[in-house]
């Protein structure tokens, strides 16, 4: 009987008439900040500029064989999923039929149209990603295709496999660590059963986003469960529930060895690695590289591979992506300010910022009475700890404010 590491390698081989290994490569930078060897596993370099190519054509590669009149595959998906279907339709010479919400960025659209050619064919159905999977299942049903999972297919799994296949072919000695990133669960479903076949004494930690911590909440229940809401931030790797398929490989999994990260620090993680290494990451891309100081004790003197998933960032985020780095870095804060209505009260407070204090964002919401108004105030400045003297110096004049940086609702509104 064939083993699951064995069809990895089979579908790794396969896949270099499509396109050559990506890159694995040591990162000086994380290197020296960490005192360990820390390589990446550059899966935003692959044609669609993430892992997913690697599933699409092992699934699609299979089907054929088993079925060489199937001439027609659907998917549903926003991202990159969309992408690597797409690319993968074109090279097996079959027509692709690719759902996407009508809210996809036009950007994600002309990505698959370029990818797909004539191959494919993309409809724009449903505001949410749960109607544009249902109208896909069910046209999928109707014209009798084969509908591609994303992640919950034993075929995309063992496709997903052949990123542990390149580490290890690239690599003198197995690392002693892989941090992976967590979605529905593909990638790193596949690579833990590579790696118990052929590395297991490689340690594997696993990473999601916070707002769509779906392993973790599958391990806490023992099965697959539905999480209540999704930050959607992190789009490659925010997913509701992990698949069934993944999670029967994953359950075993230490819950200690599953990290959630911050979606505001992620944000730092990815202009880190744009500004200091020219490495551009989506938010899902940059996962596994933004748990690093909180391994720090763990990876110290160790060789460990970051698999950085994706690199389909739409530049368009970048001043989002910067807000929100700022904020988790306490630089810059907003809060609202009860102003008297007197003249030189705002002479007043502007008196009491720093050389580092800048005004980001001033606007009257209105005068919440005769005599006070309530002003939205943003101030950036160069060290967190200057906000702690700004505060301070509010205190002592009886100024009346509200820190609401943090604060979810107002900042949805008001920010």
């Amino acid at each position: 009987m064939t083993s699951f590491a064995q069809k990895a390698r089979a579908a790794e081989a396969q896949m270099r008439t499509l396109f050559p290994a990506t890159p694995l490569q040591r990162n000086d930078h994380l290197s020296e900040r960490h005192g360990a060897d820390i390589w990446l596993k550059r899966e935003d370099l692959s044609p669609v500029r993430s892992y997913k190519i690697r599933g699409a054509f092992n699934a699609m590669r299979k089907v054929l064989e088993r079925s060489p009149d199937q001439s027609r595959f659907v998917c549903a998906s926003a991202g990159n999923h969309a992408q690597g279907v797409a690319f993968v339709c074109r090279h097996f010479g079959v027509n692709g039929v690719i759902f996407m919400p009508v809210t996809t960025p036009q950007q994600k659209i002309d990505k698959t149209r370029v990818f797909g050619g004539d191959a494919i064919e993309i409809r724009l159905v449903g505001d949410y990603f749960d109607d544009t999977l249902k109208s896909a299942q069910e046209y999928c049903a109707m014209v009798g295709a084969h509908f591609l999972s994303p992640f919950d297919d034993p075929d995309v799994i063992e496709g997903q496999a052949s990123v542990a296949v390149e580490i290890l072919a690239e690599m003198p000695n197995a690392p002693d660590m892989v941090i992976l990133p967590v979605g529905g669960g593909g990638l790193s479903s596949g690579v833990r059963l590579y790696m118990a076949e052929d590395a297991p004494e490689t340690d594997l930690w696993f990473v999601e986003p916070l707002g769509g911590a779906s392993l973790a909440a599958a391990l806490a229940a023992g099965h697959p469960v539905s999480l209540p809401k999704v930050n959607t931030f992190v789009d490659g790797a925010a997913v509701a529930r992990i698949g069934v398929s993944t999670f029967a490989v994953l359950k075993t999994v230490s819950p200690d060895h599953v990290l959630a990260a911050p979606e505001d620090r992620i944000c730092t993680t990815i202009l880190e690695m744009l500004n200091i290494e020219g490495i551009v990451l989506e938010p899902a891309g940059a996962l596994s590289v933004d748990v690093l100081p909180e391994l720090s004790e763990q990876i110290r003197g160790k060789t460990v591979v970051c698999v950085t998933s994706g690199g389909n960032f739409d530049f368009e985020r970048l001043p989002e992506v910067k807000e929100r780095a700022q904020r988790f870095s306490g630089v810059k804060k907003y809060f609202i300010l009860r102003l008297p209505q007197r003249p030189g009260a705002l002479k007043d407070f502007l008196s009491m910022l720093g050389p580092d204090d800048d005004i980001a964002r001033f606007e009257y919401l209105k005068k919440s009475a005769r005599n006070f108004g309530s002003v939205l105030i943003g101030i950036e400045t160069k060290a967190a700890g200057n906000f702690a003297e700004l505060f301070g110096k509010l205190d002592a004049a009886g100024f009346a404010y509200r820190d609401i940086t943090n604060d979810e609702t107002l900042a949805e509104f008001l920010i």
